[in-house]
């Protein structure tokens, strides 16, 4: 094989794929042997190193995750005897060690450190902010700088906050483990929860001046593959579904100005008909358990929406039982607002801005955009031209979106021209 630089290209290109495909397998195994996030990352890159020096010359292995996740202990428990040098290694650590893992090599196993890896991340100990960057630097491999920018704070910021999660999962010792059955459901909500949150700010994001973030959307929705594949509870099913169903408008709900694009103007021909194929199926399948949930729900509602063949044909009064079903459920003023909005659609629009102002008047939802966005439009519909105005400027004084705030005020600036 001719070399180029100590390594062929084609050497080089194949490792480059072992790295895309394996890597975080392999991180998720060394981070349970070694016991350390940042000594796995350590050993993840020098084993790394090791196979560009050796399997151009050696070949590369019939399992590569394998060797590499023996190669990477190794170098793990060289740095962590060089730092003990000087002073005993502590309790137990030897035999920890030394101890055989080849046994361990195998596929299951390793698949099931990336199962572990999930659920430290997602422990309920660590704030929700720090669930969302661990899970995303961790488990999806995103640098901190990615993180940053995706929620728009400070590179040293997010990375003080990975380092405050680290710290607290060491000095707490929170076992890097699958909970047991009595403990998995309530654990598991807060995994779906982190998983839905950096979704959430994928699909619509909180802030800033792009409605999307398509990397952090992907990237939810690998989790939820990985959730379904590893671990198929219901719920995980639903929300896996309900994304599916959601991204699969990602095309549509911009133009290419960055402008948003309300979901009854959408160009439905460029919604993406396999993710809304596989959400529906995952929809019925998980309401087939007969155990579902709200994320559960709101993929029905999403379907419901996607399968539509236009605006006009939606079936707004099987969305408004399936929010009826939702709040019973998960009762919370945000589903009572979307209930609202769909009984204008099936109703008309006096009914919903009834309910809309019965919210608002009970003082819930009253520092939220969507909500007086949607009184905006409820008051707009039925000529109440300067209520609709008010609730337009204090909208618009909530958002922090720009696309949001342009659509805002291009509506109210319509109005106001009348």
């Amino acid at each position: 094989m001719t070399q180029s630089g100590g390594c062929s290209r084609e050497i080089t290109e194949s490792i480059d794929a072992v790295y895309r495909v394996h890597s975080r397998h392999v991180y998720a195994t060394l981070v349970r042997l070694l016991g350390d996030f940042d000594l796995a990352e350590e050993a993840l890159h020098d084993a790394f190193k090791a196979a560009l020096e050796q399997w151009p010359h050696e070949g590369i292995p019939v399992n590569p995750r394998a060797w590499l996740v023996s190669v990477g202990r190794f170098k793990g428990i060289d740095v962590i005897r060089r730092r003990t040098r000087f002073e005993p290694l502590p309790d137990n650590i030897e035999e920890q060690l030394s101890v055989d893992i080849s046994d361990e090599l195998d596929g299951e196993g390793i698949e099931d450190d990336r199962l572990r890896l999930i659920f430290t991340c997602c422990h309920p100990a660590l704030t929700p902010e720090a669930q969302v960057a661990l899970t995303l630097r961790e488990v999806c491999g995103l640098t901190t700088e990615a993180i940053a920018s995706a929620f728009l704070i400070s590179a040293p910021t997010q990375a003080q906050r990975i380092v405050r999660a680290k710290t607290k999962i060491r000095d707490a010792r929170i076992p890097y483990q699958v909970p047991t059955a009595d403990r998995l459901a309530e654990r598991m909500e807060s995994v779906l929860r982190v998983v839905y949150l950096i979704f959430n700010e994928g699909y619509f994001a909180s802030s800033g001046g792009s409605l999307v973030r398509p990397e952090l959307s992907e990237e939810a929705i690998r989790l939820g593959r990985l959730l379904v594949e590893l671990l198929p509870d219901p719920e995980a099913v639903g929300l896996l579904a309900l994304m599916l169903l959601q991204e699969s408008r990602r095309a549509a709900r911009c133009l290419p100005s960055g402008d948003l694009v309300l979901l009854d103007d959408q160009d439905r021909t460029l919604w993406n008909r396999d993710y809304i194929a596989e959400g529906t199926d995952l929809v019925e399948q998980a309401l087939s358990t007969k155990q579902f949930g709200a994320y559960t729900l709101q993929a029905a509602i999403a379907a419901v929406h996607a399968n539509a063949p236009n605006a006009g044909q939606t079936d707004w009064a099987e969305i408004v039982a399936l929010y009826d079903i939702l709040l019973r459920i998960n009762p919370s003023s945000v589903v009572e607002l979307n209930r609202a909005v769909a009984v204008a659609m099936r109703d008309d629009p006096l009914a919903g801005l009834k309910q809309v102002d019965e919210i608002l008047a009970r003082g819930d939802l009253t520092d939220y955009c969507l909500a007086h966005s949607a009184r905006a439009d409820l008051c707009r519909r039925l000529g109440k031209t300067t209520e609709a105005i008010a609730s337009y400027q204090l909208a618009i004084s909530l958002s922090r979106l720009e696309p949001e705030r342009r659509f805002l005020e291009c509506r109210l600036q319509e109005l106001q021209k009348n």
